[in-house]
């Protein structure tokens, strides 16, 4: 065993283990001889950037996988995983960082899919509609069992996740990502819901790019670098400065916002907007009115339901506005399409890139100049040497680790997903590019590369908008921090703003001491 894992002997009884696991993918070694434990009753979280081999060894552990060489113990005995769902008949569950629901279902037959309740009659759907409820009770979310997934808001489709993966009453849960889009209400019950399950003995491996907020809940911490373990340590021997430097090394941060410029004329102008609710009967966001100029960088910062998503998505012509007006560089564009929206200077880069910002079945390159194939079009005919040009560029623009245009999206990290993502919105040359949650569910390292493509960008002449729920992001690169609080802007600061003045203006508790 290595000298860092051997930092977290002592720590409990071991009821899952990975032995010397490597794991190699043609050229690629995602796990270079892994150690690591998880230990009855505790949380032990696994810090890394993307494409460390969190995932990688996370699969591997709840049987999705199997290893090139190593070996998996579990209570003591070496054990080979047919597949996950023999993982999960002997206690082990992964609740994955993409969502892996069904949507056109309801969220009754989300959570019980492939283990329905049966009885001589057939499904009893009133039994598992209960259990659901008592699920939803737990985990305080008022979700209809019969609801379909495809109606619920992205951080109501994460507790349906959460709510399966409880439902089997697993002794091992694996939790990859889980709050990447839930409120901060949300991310507190299920804080609860996790020390309760650690009362009842259930062992948790927590993956989070949220590093203040892991913190709260670990017991052990364990770094995964390159593939391989570089730090271990128990919860009292670390820090935040502990897990960055360990991750990407000393004197980091996500960078500033960029000077040596005059910003530009006013490049969006929004007067008034409002934009419906779900129900129609209120708004969601009430009368907002906000201007950005070229080469200005303005943050959106609001808790869940603030408004922040929805205006956004309003501005860039995928949700109907109820009042108000939209102005592109002086040309109302309110009436318009997105197409013509994108094809005038104005895009937006989704906050769920999964469903919104990728389509799974395109490579990398295919992905990269879809929003802008239209240049490549001359009759009926593709010029593919101006697109492979494009592709290439926007690969080198973005820093996209990838092996090439023809690779897999699939094949990609978290981090690198959301360069395609953005790089896709890059190549239509916008004026105004809109951001909702640009950082979700990537790594420090690579949100400081998002950041810093913004940040160049910007002092070429592009208006960034970019929404978060992290304040650390709104003290990053942004000229200016708008923040809303109920479909309303309630303040709005410059980059000399504290973390304490932009939490209390959205609402938030703030904890002194």
């Amino acid at each position: 065993m290595s000298a860092v894992a051997e930092q977290l002997a002592g720590g409990g009884e071991t009821v899952l283990a990975a032995r010397n696991v490597a794991k190699i993918y043609g050229s690629t070694h995602a796990l270079k001889g892994v150690n690591f434990d998880i230990h009855r009753g505790k949380v032990t979280t696994l810090f890394g950037e993307n494409g460390a081999g969190k995932s990688t060894l996370m699969k591997i552990l709840s049987g999705v996988v199997s290893p090139t060489s190593g070996q998996i113990e579990l209570d003591g005995e070496v054990v080979s995983f047919a597949s996950s769902t023999d993982a999960r008949d002997r206690g082990i569950s992964i609740i994955h960082q993409e969502l892996s629901l069904a949507p056109n279902l309801s969220v009754r037959d989300n959570i019980f899919m492939g283990r329905e309740i049966v009885t001589p009659t057939g499904v009893d759907f009133a039994e598992e509609a209960r259990q659901v409820r008592a699920l939803m009770k737990e985990l305080a979310e008022d979700i209809d069992p019969l609801q379909r997934v495809e109606e619920l808001r992205l951080g109501q489709q994460q507790i349906v996740e959460i709510a399966r993966a409880l439902s089997v009453n697993s002794r091992i849960l694996i939790m990859d990502e889980p709050t990447s889009a839930l409120s901060a209400s949300e991310v507190e019950i299920l804080f609860k819901v996790i020390h309760d399950l650690k009362r009842r003995g259930v062992s948790i491996v927590y993956i989070s790019h949220h590093l203040e907020e892991a913190l709260q809940i670990t017991d052990f911490a364990v770094v995964l670098r390159d593939g391989a373990i570089t730090a271990a340590a128990p919860r009292k021997d670390i820090d935040l400065e502990w897990i960055v430097r360990n991750m990407v090394g000393e004197n980091f941060d996500l960078g500033s916002a960029p000077t040596g410029y005059a910003f530009g004329e006013t490049a969006l102008s929004i007067r008034d907007l409002s934009v419906a609710d779900a129900s129609g009967s209120g708004s969601v966001v009430d009368g907002l009115s906000l201007d950005v100029k070229a080469g200005e960088i303005v943050c959106i910062y609001g808790l869940m339901g603030a408004g922040r998503t929805e205006m956004l998505e309003c501005v860039a012509g995928r949700m109907p506005r109820t009042g108000g007006s939209i102005f592109l560089e002086g040309r109302d564009v309110s009436d318009f399409s997105i197409a013509d929206r994108i094809e005038l200077g104005l895009a937006l880069v989704p906050e769920d890139r999964q469903r919104d910002g990728l389509v799974q079945t395109m490579t990398v390159g295919s992905n990269l100049s879809l929003a802008s194939i239209g240049n490549f079009v001359r009759g009926l005919l593709l010029s593919s040497p101006r697109e492979h040009a494009l592709i290439s560029q926007s690969i080198r623009d973005t820093h996209i680790k990838t092996t090439g245009g023809e690779a897999a999206i699939g094949s990609l990290s978290g981090g690198n997903q959301q360069k395609v993502v953005i790089g896709k919105i890059l190549a239509t040359h916008p004026h105004v590019i809109l951001l909702d949650e640009p950082s979700r569910g990537i790594d420090i390292g690579a949100k400081a590369e998002v950041f810093r493509i913004l940040a160049e960008r910007a002092t070429q002449g592009l208006a960034v908008v970019f929404s978060t729920s992290e304040v650390a992001e709104c003290l990053s690169i942004a000229h200016r921090i708008i923040v809303m609080r109920r479909g309303k802007i309630s303040a709005e600061f410059g980059s000399d703003v504290t973390k304490e003045q932009i939490m209390a203006a959205s609402g938030e508790a703030v904890v002194v001491g």
